[in-house]
């Protein structure tokens, strides 16, 4: 008892209640995203919506996340994007006027919408709130639950006054089960939903719908209000046998390496391995009904899809269909993540036998200095080029142990080398190879095709290293993947270097040097090539030489001293004229001593020629030496001789990597005097040589005189007075060619008296071809795979420009166009990169976009071509006759790939609808017979599916089979729920499939008089 006295003991609870619950924050933040969504008023001023406006416009949505305690909930607000309305417009709506939701609901412009909410297709509306569970939180299956969030929503629409309808998201997922509401002035519409497993027998046609329609609204008026009708059957056809496969088969002959398979190379394979086309459905619909005019219920039926005043068709594609350009493409890209080298991919062994059979190939180093044999030409024959270099290496290999098959390498070899093909002679053969090389340049340069290789900086569609990428990729694809890659890049290498050694020309390169706009690789071969022409010239230029001096000889009889006669202008010009398509506007005739005398002076030449270019120097009178044409009626400024142009040096040809070396190079010297000086030196090199050669050619010259060839801009003439008074020209050189150190007086002063024959190459083609013939030997698998990726990317540009143009689809020639621009962002730092040769991720650093990512880009537009191709074949679009069916049926299959769902013009009897009821009828045929007896059956043709069509009714298969999919629509307007009562809106959704059963119901009902 004491301790009850105790006041200490006494503890009063207090309840505050003016204190928010979680559920009223929950209720107020609902309203406050409404208001902030300006979601408040009244809505029902917007315009009507029009026929098919929920297809053509947009959707837009925007979400925003709100907490019940410790609940996540995502609010989302979905509308559709009209056309602003005009004031006057907005002003027009009355105070009392329904929401917009319920007057959606009666609205029969958009029923069955192909894509949208599915809200949208079974209520109508164009407007909509909807509250879901959170990303990782449970799905709301309590009714107490449901209960208390259709309560907040309720009062949440009350207090902010909001008139658009609002859903909660209910039960799992996956069953799209919504309860909603939405309240206008003295007005509230109630969203219900039914789902269930199976639909229940007395519900399974239009009369038991009706009669749970009626009895949800209660409507005791008589006679009745008519309930509006909308039906649609869903049709399914899956069964494609009775069309022949519209991908045309592979070349077997050419996958078995036969004859026939060499020109089969450059052809990339393109279209499905399988139907890119799964399923097509047919939606059959009767929009406007009535009830009483249409009978269906479990005795009979009167809706026949033939019969049906409404057709649509949509297709449903296969996922990730197997294509062969895309699977092509993509074991491409996989080799450039592969590490290892030639050596280890094809065994020690291989590349020891080749180094035992070709020791003279290691010692590059000795043949820069020793001489090269001359090859018997009448000994040679141009048929065995390509197996000369192969045999070596074959010799101690057997079959078997090959990557790639006998008869594959030769046809592959013999496609990127056609030359070798035709037995002639070499003389003939090294002209064919020069004169193929440069032919059909005009036509090429007309189709914009052929010149997409410049924006892709990749090479020539006709190019040797174009014709490389495409048998690289599909010798990886066919032919034994890295190992076969591997073998071909080896004997590749070896031809190379055949051809090097005997003087033959590359086939499908353009002489010159190498163009920097092409990718690297290309460059790489063309500067072999251009050293391959260097060493033809100089060799028929001296073979030239040598019968010029026999003939000399015999002249004048076999003297001694004849042949040192100096050359003649008839000789310079024939040698000129021999050689023009190597070198335009040049004269080989100082090019005609033999190869240790001609560039490569020996040192006991210098000393013996020292004290002779010494007075050559200090002006003295001197016989001149390669000329080759006066210059401008110009004479020399201390003399009245002519002024000749005198035979120069070529500036060396440089591929892009080399350049970017010499840059790196000078730019190592730093901005000192003496860096600044060394580097001008070195930049001068062909500077000194065109001085010298200028200084042989015209006997006492001086600077002046080369500075008014070479850079007239830099020699001043002005008309002065003389001592007479009257006015003279006299010339100077340019201020900046007077300033001290100035480098063009320093090479003049050092630079001697020698003509262009005698002087150092400034391109070794030697030492040039030997160190291209290295690079390439070194470059592993992977390395070629991304030299050789902006090739294979350009090709397969070009197949898909070729395949789209015969199908004809705009929306894949505007995603060409837009890869093209995407590749030249892609490509070109890439071939910036292409000699460092950097990692996939670090070329994805830079660029907007992953190889990987772009190539799924054009796997795209294959899988939409076949699709076409597909449907095309389908329809027999080649094969109507020309005229409005044929165009109607092409716009009609390009609808269907565009668009969600396409009419069909004229339902059934229509064009397009004849065809689709022949493909339903064949595949209902051959579910008649087993799938062996199927196989043999030969199509219908159209004369049997007009029979069938007409009578339809007797025969035992039907034209269709039973819908996959049943969607009924019931709406009406009644007062509710009392008979005095506002009449409103009452609408009743419902579908009907194999596994579901759905009725989504709103039913409206007046607040103010009930």
């Amino acid at each position: 008892m004491a301790a009850d006295s105790d006041p200490e003991s006494e503890v009063f609870e207090i309840t505050d209640f003016t204190t928010a619950s979680e559920w009223e924050r929950f209720v107020s933040r609902i309203e406050e995203v409404l208001n902030d969504w300006k979601l408040i008023g009244n809505s029902a001023g917007q315009l009507p919506v029009e026929k098919g406006e929920y297809n053509r416009c947009s959707w837009g949505e925007k979400a925003q996340e709100i907490n019940f305690a410790d609940f996540k909930f995502l609010i989302t607000h979905y509308f559709l994007i009209q056309e602003q309305e005009t004031n006057d417009e907005k002003d027009k709506h009355e105070e009392d006027a329904f929401p917009l939701a319920m007057q959606d609901l009666l609205c029969m412009n958009n029923d069955f919408p192909p894509r949208a909410h599915c809200l949208v297709r079974w209520y109508g509306v164009r407007e909509f709130v909807v509250i879901t569970p959170g990303t990782n939180c449970e799905a709301i299956i309590s009714e107490s639950k449901c209960n208390l969030l259709h309560s907040s929503i309720s009062i949440s629409l009350a207090n902010s006054g909001c008139q658009v309808p609002v859903f909660v998201q209910i039960q799992q997922k996956w069953r799209k089960m919504y309860a909603g509401e939405c309240q206008g002035p003295g007005v509230r519409t109630d969203f219900e939903m039914v789902h269930l497993r199976k639909v229940p027998s007395q519900y399974n046609h239009l009369s038991g719908l009706l009669d749970i329609f009626k009895s949800k609204i209660g409507c005791n008026l008589s006679p009745q209000p008519p309930v509006n009708i909308a039906i649609r059957f869903t049709y399914i056809l899956q069964d494609w046998q009775q069309h022949s496969w519209p991908q045309q088969p592979p070349d077997f002959d050419t996958l078995l390496g036969s004859e026939v398979g060499g020109v089969e190379f450059g052809k990339l394979p393109f279209g499905a391995c399988e139907e890119p086309i799964s399923e097509l459905h047919l939606a059959t619909t009767w929009p406007h009904l009535t009830e009483g005019i249409v009978v269906d219920n479990e005795v009979y039926s009167d809706l026949d899809p033939v019969q049906a005043p409404h057709w649509s068709v949509r297709v449903r594609t296969a996922e990730n269909p197997q294509c062969l350009l895309g699977d092509l493409l993509t074991e491409f890209l996989k080799l450039g993540g592969r590490k290892e080298t030639t050596e280890e991919v094809l065994g020690r062994r291989m590349v020891e036998d080749d180094g035992k059979e070709n020791n003279d190939i290691s010692s590059a180093l000795s043949k820069l200095t020793e001489p090269t044999a001359t090859v018997p030409i009448s000994k040679l024959s141009v048929s065995n080029m390509v197996h000369s270099a192969r045999k070596h290496i074959r010799r101690h290999r057997r079959n078997d142990e090959s990557p790639l098959n006998t008869e594959v390498l030769n046809s592959v070899l013999l496609y990127l080398f056609p030359d070798a093909a035709v037995e002639k002679s070499s003389d003939n053969s090294k002209n064919k190879a020069a004169k193929t090389n440069s032919c059909g340049k005009v036509d090429q340069d007309k189709n914009s095709d052929y010149n997409l290789f410049l924006q892709l900086k990749s090479a020539p569609s006709d190019s040797l290293t174009f014709r490389l990428a495409l048998c690289v990729c599909l010798v990886n694809y066919n032919h034994g993947g890295l190992r076969a890659v591997a073998h071909l890049w080896q004997e590749f290498v070896l031809e190379l270097r055949y051809r090097w050694e005997n003087n033959y020309l590359i086939y499908g390169l353009t002489g010159g040097s190498p163009d920097l706009r092409c990718c690297l690789l290309h460059q790489k071969l063309q500067m072999l090539n251009c050293c391959i022409e260097r060493r033809r010239a100089r060799d028929e230029a001296r073979k030239l030489q040598d019968d010029n001096k026999e003939r000399e000889r015999k002249v004048s009889g076999g003297g001694p001293n004849s042949s040192q006669r100096p050359e003649s202008a008839t000789l310079t010009a024939t040698a000129a004229g021999s050689t023009k398509e190597v070198s335009p506007g040049k004269s080989w005739d100082s090019w005609s001593d033999s190869e240790e005398e001609f560039f490569e002076c020996l040192s006991d030449q210098g000393e013996a020629e020292a004290q002779h270019n010494d007075g050559e120097k200090n002006g003295s009178k001197n016989k001149a030496e390669g000329r080759l044409h006066p210059f401008n009626s110009m004479t020399l400024l201390n003399s009245s001789e002519p002024l000749y142009v005198p035979v120069t040096q070529e500036p060396a040809p440089m591929t892009e990597d080399l350049l970017e070396e010499q840059s790196e190079v000078l730019a190592k010297l730093g901005t000192s005097a003496e860096g600044t000086h060394l580097r001008a030196r070195m930049q001068s090199a062909c500077l000194l040589s065109d001085m010298e050669s200028f200084k042989a050619a015209n006997p006492g010259c001086v600077l002046e005189d080369f500075v008014r060839w070479y850079s007239p801009r830099d020699y001043v003439e002005e008309e002065v007075a003389d001592e007479k008074g009257d006015m003279v020209v006299k010339g100077s050189l340019s201020p900046r060619m007077k300033i001290p150190g100035n480098m063009w007086v320093e090479a003049w002063d050092t630079a001697r008296v020698i003509p262009v024959r005698r002087q150092r190459r400034l391109f070794d083609d030697t030492k040039e071809a030997e160190k291209v013939l290295h690079y390439l030997a070194l470059q592993k698998p992977a390395d070629l795979t991304r030299h050789l990726l902006p090739c294979i990317i350009h090709a397969a540009i070009l197949k898909l420009k070729e395949e789209e143009l015969v199908e004809d689809i705009p929306s894949v020639k505007k995603s060409i166009q837009q890869a093209i621009s995407q590749a030249c962002k892609l490509l070109h730092p890439y071939n910036q990169d292409s000699k460092k040769l950097e990692s996939w991720s670090r070329i994805n650093q830079r660029s907007v976009l992953h190889p990987r990512d772009f190539i799924n880009q054009l796997i795209s537009m294959e899988i939409a071509i076949t699709r076409a191709r597909s449907l095309k074949a389908k329809f027999a679009v080649n094969d109507a006759e020309k005229g409005e069916d044929r165009e109607e049926l092409e716009k009609f299959v390009g609808s269907l790939l565009e668009e969600p769902e396409v009419v069909v013009i004229g339902a059934g009897q229509g064009p397009a609808g004849s065809i689709i009821h022949r493909l339903f009828v064949n595949a209902q045929r051959l579910t008649d017979f087993t799938s062996d007896e199927a196989a043999l059956l030969s199509p219908l043709d159209e004369d049997l599916g007009s029979d069938r069509k007409s009578t339809g009714g007797s025969n035992k298969v039907p034209d269709f089979p039973s819908p996959a999919g049943r969607e009924i629509l019931l709406r009406t307007c009644v007062p509710r729920p009392a008979p005095y009562s506002k009449p409103l809106p009452q609408r009743l959704f419902c579908v009907l499939m194999k596994e579901e059963f759905r009725l989504a119901g709103a039913f409206s009902l007046d607040t103010s008089f009930f």
